[in-house]
């Protein structure tokens, strides 16, 4: 079953499984032009016209909303752990173990366990969601995701009524993941939170799969969170816990950097990076020349979930 969201996605937008699994078929070449004039780092752009005709906001059937002809190959990631370049993850992520898996839920709720992935899925409602994917880097694409809303799984446990935030914990291998082993950059293992309302929000999901086939190692297998209006960063891999908490937890890329990677991270025209506008976003597989796409509030999902944010202010709380 196919998930249909507002705005409605064109066939023609859904980003072709090669562009976005083949990373050696894409050139980073360019930088925004604000970027260029300032000395600020680049961002990425990519010269390969895979797929010609991205028709921004075209409205189609249902029908037409199914990917284009894919090729699984290799990725076209962030994934900090094993690899600081997009080059390398995909080949140091199949290391990675993933059998068996299981995803512990704890804190302000009626039901703490530890429960198998299998058991998981098995009791959960998957489904096909097309969802638009914004980078916090300036590039953009639309996914077909497999998964099911994580409010459902919430709701198994029972949230009390004392939980106000839900704080996600990835795997840390560190006899699977370089940067793991030496502990670069960030404090692992990955965090990441959202507010309950937020989580409980229906384009919320847990995706374990995407293009029709079990989620690749290297895109966040065997469980990763997908909320599409929010910065590519807040949809972490490969889940390992799920804290429910009364106070807001202290996200990897927040405590990393606070004033480059927010909280809510939701995607906002006017609120540039610090090294960067966020105007405008470059879709995968376009080509060099093609003008860079207008970036949307919410990243497009606004009617869905601006209500979440009544009354705050969308530059501080960013």
């Amino acid at each position: 079953m196919i998930i249909r969201t507002q705005p409605m996605l064109a066939a023609s937008e859904i980003t072709d499984e090669a562009v976005f699994l083949n990373r050696r078929k894409l050139l980073k070449s360019m930088m925004l032009s604000l970027g260029a004039a300032s000395g600020m780092l680049p961002v990425n752009a990519f010269a390969e016209q895979a797929n010609s005709g991205h028709v921004v906001g075209q409205k189609l059937d249902s029908e037409s909303l199914s990917p284009i002809s894919a090729k699984l190959v290799k990725s076209y990631n962030n994934y900090y752990e094993f690899a600081f370049d997009k080059e390398s993850v995909a080949e140091l992520a199949q290391k990675l173990t993933i059998d068996p898996w299981s995803v512990e839920i704890s804190g302000e709720v009626e039901k703490p366990g530890i429960f198998p992935l299998e058991d998981i899925l098995r009791q959960q409602n998957s489904k096909e969601h097309i969802y638009r994917f914004r980078c916090v880097e300036g590039w953009s694409m639309v996914l077909p995701w497999q998964g099911f809303a994580l409010a459902d799984l919430l709701k198994s446990v029972q949230p009390l009524s004392s939980a106000k935030f839900v704080k996600f914990t990835s795997v840390a291998q560190a006899e699977t993941m370089p940067n793991v082993a030496k502990k670069a950059m960030l404090s692992w293992p990955y965090v990441e939170g959202l507010r309950i309302d937020e989580a409980m929000h229906p384009l919320t999901i847990l995706a374990s799969g995407m293009y029709g086939k079990p989620l690749p190692k290297q895109n966040g297998a065997p469980l990763r969170l997908v909320v599409p209006w929010k910065y590519g960063f807040k949809s972490i891999k490969a889940i390992v816990k799920i804290e429910l908490m009364r106070h807001a937890p202290l996200t990897s890329w927040n405590q990393f950097a606070p004033d480059e990677y927010g909280f809510y991270a939701n995607v906002n025209p006017q609120v540039p990076h610090p090294r960067w506008s966020q105007s405008s976003e470059r879709p995968l597989g376009s080509g060099f020349f093609t003008p860079r796409r207008a970036t949307e509030l919410f990243n497009g999902y606004g009617e869905q979930v601006a209500s979440l944010y009544s009354g705050m202010d969308l530059r501080h709380f960013f």
